[in-house]
């Protein structure tokens, strides 16, 4: 029997949108009729471009995002805006009201949009942050916003976790050994990617995904494009551009796309012997998927990307560096030193999920 689904994504960055891409693309083909509730944005694009018409989109508003170019100005923007994010989520909870009722949807589904939730339809939140790293690691400001985080949560009959338990759990302190009791609504699904690995050989030395907010994609990028006449080996690059996927050049020995579709991700993905990009959680369970060698980036003042980087190099995983003192040559050789992503499979999470929504 169809259902119909409202299913709302964060639209910081890409990886929402490409993790997301895996949870609807399995609801479509179950019969379900899916709205996408999303700001516009190069996410939002990405949905499209991948989705066509199988899906509804019903564009809207996200939480203020104050990036800057040096993380202290971040830091105190956002909390500045913090009366504003809570304003917004009570606006995504009216408007999820009313699309329930008018639309008559059978269950709300929320990538980290912790407004999207109803009273009258069943509501899931996929959600990897249950903890939210500080910057100095203060335990007793860690545990009240843990506490705000259940809060603004409260309204979801379960949370998905999209990461594994145990020794090979990817995103560590963020959604493991919590602090405060979440009343049984946890539920690990395991890591979440449709990019699977096909067998074929390692032909290509380096594959560098360029992603994250601005000004700080223009910024990798150039850096990137900047190194590529000087770096031995084949390169590919896509600089994570929806709407130009015709811009192709060469650049040394590195073939640079504007624009890579899902399935050319996962080619490349499995084709590379390191891959470089931002330390995102999306980008992790990527790589575990094919057990990749990395060298991470993580985009200046978003210290969930920080801690993961750092989490993975204590652990001999991947390289990492903070972006102004990346030197691509240089830590390449370091990257590919290093033992490489725990090769996770990912092929349980698509049907818990599907379990929970039948």
């Amino acid at each position: 029997m169809s259902r119909r689904i409202l299913f709302a994504v964060h639209d910081w960055g890409l990886g929402h949108a490409t993790r997301s891409l895996v949870l609807i693309r399995a609801l479509v083909q179950r019969g379900d009729a899916v709205t996408i509730l999303m700001a516009e944005s190069p996410g939002l694009a990405l949905l499209r471009a991948e989705l066509g018409d199988a899906c509804e989109f019903h564009p809207y508003e996200d939480i203020p995002k104050p990036f800057s170019r040096y993380p202290a100005v971040f830091y105190f923007r956002m909390s500045c805006s913090v009366p504003q994010i809570w304003l917004r989520f009570a606006l995504e909870q009216r408007l999820t009201e009313r699309l329930v009722r008018e639309r008559r949807l059978d269950a709300v589904v929320s990538d980290s949009r912790l407004g999207v939730w109803s009273r009258e339809a069943p509501s899931y939140c996929i959600f990897h942050s249950l903890r939210q790293i500080i910057p100095g690691r203060p335990r007793r400001l860690e545990r009240t916003v843990e506490r705000a985080q259940r809060y603004a949560l409260r309204g979801y009959r379960a949370i998905l976790v999209p990461d594994a338990e145990g020794d090979d759990a990817l995103a560590g302190d963020l959604a493991h050994d919590l602090d405060l009791d979440w009343n049984g609504k946890l539920v690990y699904l395991g890591p979440l990617s449709e990019l699977a690995p096909n067998g074929g050989d390692e032909d290509i030395d380096y594959f560098f995904s360029i992603s994250g907010v601005e000004p700080h994609h223009t910024m990798l990028a150039e850096r990137v494009l900047a190194a590529l006449p000087s770096l031995r080996g084949r390169s590919v690059v896509a600089l994570g551009r929806p709407g130009a996927a015709t811009d192709v050049r060469t650049i040394g020995g590195a073939t640079v796309h504007g624009y890579l579709d899902r399935r050319a991700q996962g080619e490349m993905l499995a084709r590379a012997r390191v891959i470089v990009g931002r330390s995102g959680y999306t980008t992790l369970m990527e790589g575990a998927g094919f057990g990749k060698r990395a060298l991470f980036i993580p985009t200046p003042g978003q210290s969930e990307q920080e801690y993961l980087a750092q989490f993975h190099r204590e652990r001999g995983r991947v390289y990492s560096t903070v972006q102004s003192a990346l030197d691509i040559a240089r830590d390449l050789g370091r990257a590919e030193a290093a033992a490489g992503l725990p090769r996770l499979r990912i092929d349980t999470a698509v049907p818990r999920f599907l379990s929970l929504l039948q």
